[in-house]
């Protein structure tokens, strides 16, 4: 029979990054170190071709940008929903879904929670968006579906799934002395989600809590979407995108889509896919710019623009002064460049769409903004200056609190779901 911790396990499957937790059974959860020191892991996995071994998180970046041979593949999240997760992709000399490589990153998480914990609790709570798939219940629950799936390999006595929003309130809850409603807005890699929900430390000991939450709302777009945005606007045209050939015609534009799609880019490294940008040469009127584009391609130089762009994207943010991407690699004293006011104008219109899927999660609770006493800032892309500047605008005079980005919504999945949640989730 087999011997389980006392307490739950919480995961939070990021697109971009992964943080895990566990709960003590006392009320008492914490973040567990899964790469060094460090409470996230990068959601990246790294094939390397030359040892036939396997690398997940900042590690696979570094072997990747190290132009170690081998494959990169990130933002796995993205996939589930879709008809491509069961696809099947050559690595180490065999066929295997993406799916099961889904499978792989989360058999490593656990992996590394047993090594720190010395084994597992009987209870694994899994996050998930309010919407995998925007607008198609039939899809959500495919990915549901998927996601428990690969969870089932893990060695858990029982799964369960809370909605990433409330497990973020749940965390921020313990931190409050008084009782307060709140928007909970949750900005990933992939999803944008929101809750309107009573908190305070005399609710925390109730079991039943579904009375608490007032609404819950969520849009598909998030850090990728981004990153995307932006390396469409700022590199793809040193490449060709949007350029005009002898013809009239602008070059045919889905290849540069999937360069600026981080769980596409992949896909480009085939034969098939090459000799298809290869035929593009006569739509060009600059053959350089053709020239450019075989180089990304021909050389798997993808994954690092997008890492160079995220990075330009996070800086632009923090520091507030335009950057520089190398892409030297590409040809040599070849710049791009981001500045502030190109990130606020490039993704107006996603943020825009956020932050009115927020204003609709407080409408849905039957509140005005000014009712709020917080909207509580949780997930990576929420730190986004340009993205806090358009929610200010939209919820004027309530207070941004910024929690802990990255481990909030695992730690707050540790704490059990909300029996409500879970029913509404599995629906």
């Amino acid at each position: 029979m087999t011997s389980f911790l006392p307490g739950t396990l919480g995961i939070d499957f990021g697109t971009s990054n992964s943080a895990v937790a566990w709960a003590d059974g006392q009320g008492n959860a914490r973040l567990l170190p899964l790469e060094g020191q460090a409470t996230t892991l990068p959601t990246a996995l790294f094939f390397n071709s030359e040892t036939h071994s396997t690398h997940f998180g900042r590690d696979a970046m570094t072997h990747y940008l190290a132009h170690t041979e081998g494959r990169l593949m990130r933002s796995l999240k993205s996939l589930l929903g879709s008809p491509l997760l069961q696809e099947k992709t050559a690595i180490h000399n065999e066929m295997v879904s993406f799916q099961d490589i889904i499978e792989r990153f989360l058999l490593e998480l656990v992996q590394r929670a047993r090594l720190q914990l010395g084994g597992l609790p009987a209870r694994l709570v899994l996050g998930r968006p309010v919407h995998f798939v925007d607008d198609n219940p039939e899809r959500d629950q495919l990915a549901q579906a998927s996601l428990l799936q690969a969870a089932a390999r893990c060695g858990f006595a029982e799964v369960g799934f809370q909605l990433e929003p409330i497990a973020a309130a749940l965390d921020y809850e313990r931190r409050l002395t008084q009782e307060s409603t709140v928007l909970v807005v949750d900005i990933g890699g992939g999803t944008s989600d929101f809750t309107v929900v009573r908190l305070g430390p005399q609710r925390i000991a109730q079991t039943d809590r579904s009375a608490d939450i007032l609404a819950t709302t969520g849009v598909h777009i998030g850090g990728t979407d981004y990153d995307h945005k932006l390396h469409l606007e700022q590199v793809m045209p040193l490449l060709g995108y949007r350029h005009t050939g002898p013809k009239g015609r602008e070059v045919p534009s889905r290849v540069f889509f999937d360069l600026a799609t981080w769980h596409m880019i992949h896909w480009l490294s085939s034969p098939k896919a090459v000799r298809e940008a290869q035929a593009l040469r006569e739509d060009y009127r600059d053959e350089r710019l053709h020239q450019r584009l075989m180089v990304v391609l021909r050389e798997q130089l993808g994954h690092r623009l997008m890492n160079a762009m995220e990075q330009a994207k996070i800086a632009c943010s923090v520091t507030e002064q335009p950057q520089a991407l190398d892409l030297s690699e590409v040809e040599a004293e070849l710049i791009a460049t981001l500045a502030p006011e190109q990130v606020a104008s490039h993704l107006s219109t996603l943020l825009e769409r956020v932050v009115q899927c927020a204003q609709e999660c407080v409408r849905q609770a039957g509140l005005q903004p000014a009712q709020l006493g917080a909207i509580y800032l949780t997930g990576g892309s929420s730190a986004l200056r340009a993205f806090q500047q358009v929610l200010a605008q939209g919820f004027p005079g309530v207070p941004l609190v910024e929690g802990d980005l990255f481990g909030g919504v695992a730690s707050g999945l540790a704490y059990g779901p909300l029996e409500r949640a879970v029913t509404e989730a599995s629906a």
